[in-house]
């Protein structure tokens, strides 16, 4: 805040066993798991959305190891895993035709038989009234801001942002003070790029000795269709058109309960074209004539974007350090050729829970649980990623040539072994951008309004809602670098790659180009934060509540 900053009062502190942030799959897992292993704990679990699940967005299918293991009765009750997959497809798209891929070509990790297909926002849902009914204190619509450290430097919980701030900085009528969390172990779980997250893999240097981070953006329409259309259980996955043999991405369409598609295409963000846009790709993705027919005559209902982690096995950082762990997708344990990460997520949390019970027993507090991260490499979530290690950066370097390398390597590592070792993924994804003078801009076509869609209107499928007078949560570092860089040598493409339509930059008659955020319509993809050519944008936490509510997403 400005120069009234000592003159706040003085925050309100609330003492736990175990502060928990973010309540994703990975953080209600760990919830759930530590009031299994001891009923005596107490836990809270911090929420940024206005409600569990309201900040989820994800495929979703799901590989149901860890939910079998954390609660081995659910096939008995009533849960939001209704639809089991039947059918899987795999599509290589050409610019007017497909090829469907023959299943006895995938290896068998890539089967989706006995996953599920759900609202991963709903199933967090169900997760939540499990730990409650176990005991965690679930506070949703409080984010947190900020981590707060003990004299040695350890992480001794956190503390949710003020409300009541101006965009002034200065506190408005209404003012109240962010309360202090204190646990003798915090757990990180606020999924890909968490801005918490971030600040202790940088603070410790968690990540010196990983490979770099690699992310993609996945976004995501759900649909009511016709119901003579509807498949349910059909998982089908492309790639190809309409991205070049340069830009790695795909798509999937998901049929499952209530006449319900879920739509989803992904660019890997390492592309090199500023002018790509991953949003207008996937509606032109849609136009395609094996795609199109499913959602001519039916109802778009919501639309999300969100990074996800692409790093996998080598990219993984160092998860322990004084104090608390990296759970989850904070931690980048997303299985990229399975489109899956829900399942490694939650079995990430139990197996810290089950490291930080064992701590807490023996009468340890804020110290390392160096045993959980010496653990997970050999654990499930280590076996599932290291089968595909490779994927990724054969991808990157060969194109669609290095995805049948990707192949030919999970096929052998099904016998233990594989012929390239462990390749390093290069670059990282915000020094792919050429400059703009090297490259075609890209002509997309005009939204029909009947199956491709704009920006705003899609943005406002998402609630997305912030309160205008509050601090802008996207901080530019230096704004004449934004100027000199990414408008004049990279044609200003952060007008492209955020999915919400939040930056433009303002041409008007005889001045300079001026960057304008409109901050309210963000949907916390965290994009920019990954992709500006100069990291020259960061992204902040809102007020608690802010950003999307996504329903059944």
């Amino acid at each position: 805040m400005a120069d009234g900053a000592s003159e706040l009062p003085e925050r309100e502190s609330m003492e736990f066993d175990v502060v928990i942030v973010g309540a994703g799959p990975a953080g209600l897992a760990a919830a759930i798991r530590l009031k299994q292993l001891s009923e005596e704990l107490s836990v809270v679990v911090l929420e940024k959305g206005s409600e569990v699940g309201a900040h989820i967005l994800s495929g979703a299918v799901v590989d149901p190891v860890a939910i079998d293991r954390l609660l081995p009765e659910w096939r008995q009750e009533e849960t939001p895993l209704k639809t089991q997959v039947t059918d899987d497809q795999f599509l290589f798209l050409g610019p007017a035709g497909s090829l469907r891929l023959p299943n006895a070509l995938m290896p068998p990790l890539m089967s989706n038989h006995g996953n599920y297909i759900v609202s991963l926002g709903n199933v967090c849902r169900w997760l939540a009234e499990k730990a409650e009914a176990l005991g965690v204190e679930i506070y949703p619509g409080f984010a947190a801001a900020e981590v707060l450290y003990g004299d040695k430097g350890e992480v001794i919980g956190v503390a949710t942002g003020d409300m009541g701030v101006g965009r002034d900085g200065e506190p408005k009528d209404g003012y109240t003070r962010g309360m202090a969390l204190l646990g003798k172990y915090t757990f990180f779980a606020e999924g890909v790029r968490g801005s918490l997250s971030r600040q202790v893999i940088d603070k410790y240097a968690l990540n010196k000795d990983c490979d770099v981070s690699k992310y993609g953006l996945g976004v995501k329409e759900l649909w009511e269709v016709d119901p003579a259309k509807h498949r349910p259980g059909l998982v089908q996955h492309s790639f190809g058109w309409p991205l070049d043999r340069k830009t790695g991405g795909g798509s999937f369409l998901y049929h499952f309960e209530e006449n319900l598609v879920a739509v989803g295409f992904v660019v890997h963000l390492n592309y090199e074209n500023p002018y790509l846009s991953p949003f207008h790709e996937f509606q032109r993705f849609k136009t395609h004539p094996a795609i199109r027919e499913t959602f001519e005559g039916g109802k778009r209902l919501s639309y999300g974007g969100r990074a996800i982690s692409e790093g996998g096995w080598q990219s993984v950082p160092k998860l322990s350090f004084p104090g608390g762990a990296l759970l989850g997708c904070a931690a980048g344990f997303v299985n990229v050729p399975r489109i899956k990460g829900s399942h490694n997520a939650m079995l990430s949390g139990m197996l810290a829970a089950e490291h930080a019970v064992e701590a807490l027993g023996a009468g340890r507090t804020n110290d390392e649980l160096g045993s959980y991260d010496a653990a997970w490499r050999d654990s499930e979530v280590g076996r599932d990623l290291r089968r595909v290690r490779n994927v990724k950066p054969l991808w990157s370097r060969y194109g669609l040539v290095g995805m049948g390398l990707g192949g030919l390597d999970m096929w052998a590592n099904t016998m233990g072994f594989s012929p390239f070792g462990t390749l390093k993924h290069g670059k990282a994804d915000h020094e792919s951008l050429k400059p703009a003078a090297q490259c075609r801009p890209i002509d997309y076509p005009k939204p029909d309004g009947v199956v491709t869609f704009d920006r705003l209107s899609s943005v406002f499928l998402s609630n997305t809602n912030h309160e205008e007078d509050q601090p802008i949560h996207l901080k530019v570092k230096d704004m004449a670098l934004q100027k000199r860089s990414e408008h004049d040598v990279y044609a200003g493409p952060s007008e492209r790659y955020c999915p919400a339509g939040v930056y433009e930059w303002i041409e008007e008659d005889g001045a300079e180009p001026r960057f304008q955020i409109n901050a309210q319509n963000c949907v916390h993809c965290k994009t920019c934060d990954i992709k500006d050519p100069n990291q020259n944008i960061v992204w902040t936490v809102p007020e608690g509540s802010g950003g999307p509510n996504y329903p059944n997403m």
